[in-house]
């Protein structure tokens, strides 16, 4: 896993794939397009996401699946102003929680996955 850093300074590792079973799978998929993610795939059982970096998220059919945390957290350049607008759009995030780390809120997938929307805290290096 070498990388030339002279070409690339980024890390040569990050993460492809991240999955999510929903009970809702077009109203799941229409949801992350929503936030902003790429459509890349989509099947009768499968949806494929993209998000900034490459990573892809899967969402897979699955009629059993239980209301739950998302096996995920996002995060967004400016938190307060993701926040403002997805309520604007009638999203209805939670309120912003400050915290140490990462100020952040959560929205409500319709598959019934809650998700943690974070302020970055990305490095000045190149990702």
């Amino acid at each position: 896993m070498s990388t030339d850093t002279k070409q690339d300074a980024r890390p040569p590792v990050w993460v492809g794939h991240v999955s999510m079973p929903t009970r809702a799978l077009a109203e799941s998929e229409e949801f992350m397009r929503a936030l902003g993610m790429r459509s890349i795939v989509r099947s009768d059982n499968v949806a494929i996401l993209e998000l900034r970096g490459g990573t892809h998220l899967v969402l897979s059919a699955d009629a059993e699946a239980a209301p739950s945390d998302a096996p995920f957290d996002l995060m967004v350049d400016d938190v307060d102003a993701a926040q403002a607008d997805l309520a604007a759009r009638g999203f209805a995030p939670s309120n912003i929680r400050r915290g140490r780390i990462h100020d952040s809120f959560t929205i409500n997938d319709p598959g019934g996955a809650r998700i943690t929307v974070n302020s970055s805290h990305v490095s000045d290096q190149p990702v």
